[in-house]
């Protein structure tokens, strides 16, 4: 549903899967349309806050940069 609502934004979409079955369901999205009242509720679940942390700072930047090299093992 949630790459429906994509698609019916213009949004491209990038879904990712090694599984045949689930790449068929990420494709079967063109033969269904939305309601406006789905595509409403849809985009109210947007709290435009993050449940983590803040990924769109310099901070936080820095901060993934060293998780990454510490799992590299190059820090």
């Amino acid at each position: 549903m949630i790459l429906r609502w994509l698609v019916q934004r213009n949004i491209v979409a990038l879904p990712k899967s090694t599984h045949r079955e689930r790449m068929e369901q990420n494709i079967d999205v063109f033969d269904f349309t939305l309601s406006d009242e789905e595509m409403a509720a849809v985009t109210a679940l947007d709290t435009k806050t993050s449940l983590f942390f803040r990924h769109d700072t310099p901070e936080a930047v820095d901060m993934f940069v060293g998780f990454i090299k510490e799992r590299a093992g190059r820090e």
